[in-house]
């Protein structure tokens, strides 16, 4: 927010003293007077104007304005007494790099109807100096008009310009932490999921190898598939990041349920065909990290998994009879739960979370009624 002081760009540089140079113009029309007062009164106003020139761009709040109404004062006097009205164009340009909008709208309108005024005062009482230089100071009227204009949306226009960078790269960098944390949470998930699998399955190997030597060779064999697997879907995440249809990550889960030797129940179809694809593979990575919760924290052995369809939205509730959480509050402070709840909102979806003889989780999304097949094709 623009502070109140704050009323000029700080990208003016030193143009503006570039100006200084033509500051010996007025010279020659003061010292065509023939009276020495009017010489020395004119030089003084010539030093004041200059030092409220610098004054006005070094100042800030209510002095800039001060500074600037002498220099009106100033050139006015210029003006009528001299014959000189460049100091307009001075005012001009000094106004245009005005930044407050009230401010400027106020000077500018002050220093348009002072110059316009005393320029018609001197052709009205025939002023000779007007008359010579009549082309010169229509120009300057024209300056008068325009600079100041053309100042004040040049400067706006860069200062825009500069919010927009930076709104560009704030936005650039929110998308790669949002990037980020999606990358972080996909593969948490994928190799969550497998990693307790093949830890699963190494335990489960180890009780059998001196028992059951064929089953513990079946084991092992099944533990270099999953890890072959992990590593084939870790590569696909990151090169295509592509999405898990809910039918095949249903075959995972009741993959890892029958080796953590936890008891699966499906009910419902696992087949989606209004939902799409986005919302679809959100569901299968809640899953399968709700499941995975189920096998590594709940000591249950028993999950179901209930696939509930409707005209306006999908509901999928994960219960298992674990020990559950006395302090429901706290579920959504870890990692996993933390990352449903954000991906589900994502989607425009929601998770709730109950615990009563084991733990329950309600996921809703809506339905868009748009075939997969028929995305997939868009």
């Amino acid at each position: 927010m623009q502070k109140w002081y704050q009323i000029f760009h700080k990208n003016t540089g030193l143009s503006p003293y570039v100006w200084v140079v033509f500051y010996i113009l007025p010279f020659y029309f003061i010292f065509r007077s023939s009276s020495t007062y009017e010489v020395v009164i004119g030089f003084i106003m010539i030093i004041v104007f200059f030092v409220c020139y610098v004054l006005s761009f070094v100042s800030k709040g209510w002095l800039v304005y001060f500074w600037t109404s002498v220099q009106i004062l100033i050139s006015i006097t210029m003006t009528l007494q001299f014959g000189y009205v460049y100091f307009s164009l001075f005012l001009a340009f000094f106004i245009g790099n005005i930044q407050n909008r009230i401010g400027f709208i106020t000077l500018y309108s002050i220093h348009l109807v002072s110059t316009l005024a005393t320029i018609n005062y001197g052709f009205v009482s025939k002023n000779p100096v007007f008359i010579t230089q009549l082309p010169f100071v229509l120009l300057s009227l024209i300056a008068v008009i325009l600079l100041p204009v053309t100042t004040y949306d040049r400067n706006k226009r860069d200062q825009l310009q500069g919010q927009l960078e930076n709104a560009n790269k704030k936005i650039s960098e929110l998308v790669k932490l949002e990037e980020r944390q999606r990358i972080a949470r996909d593969l948490h998930d994928t190799l969550g999921q497998k990693l307790s699998l093949i830890g699963l399955k190494s335990d489960l190997a180890g009780k059998l190898i001196n028992k059951n030597p064929n089953q513990a060779q079946i084991e092992i064999q099944e533990i270099r598939q999953t890890a072959r697997t992990a590593l084939k879907e870790v590569r696909e995440m990151v090169t295509q990041m592509r999405g898990t249809k809910l039918e095949d990550e249903m075959f995972r889960i009741e993959q890892i349920c029958r080796a953590a030797q936890i008891e699966f129940v499906l009910e419902g179809d696992p087949k989606l065909t209004d939902t799409s694809l986005m919302t679809e593979n959100v569901l299968s990575m809640c899953l399968k990290e709700a499941v995975t919760n189920v096998v590594k924290h709940s000591g249950a052995s028993m999950c179901s998994i209930a696939i509930e369809p409707s005209r306006t939205e999908l509901v999928i509730r994960v219960k298992d009879n674990g020990i559950g959480i006395a302090d429901e509050s706290l579920c959504v402070r870890g990692n996993g739960l933390r990352g449903m709840k954000e991906r589900l909102e994502f989607v425009n979806g929601s998770l709730e979370i109950s615990s009563d003889h084991g733990m329950l989780l309600v996921m809703k999304v809506p339905n868009v009624f748009k075939p997969a097949e028929k995305e997939a094709g868009t």
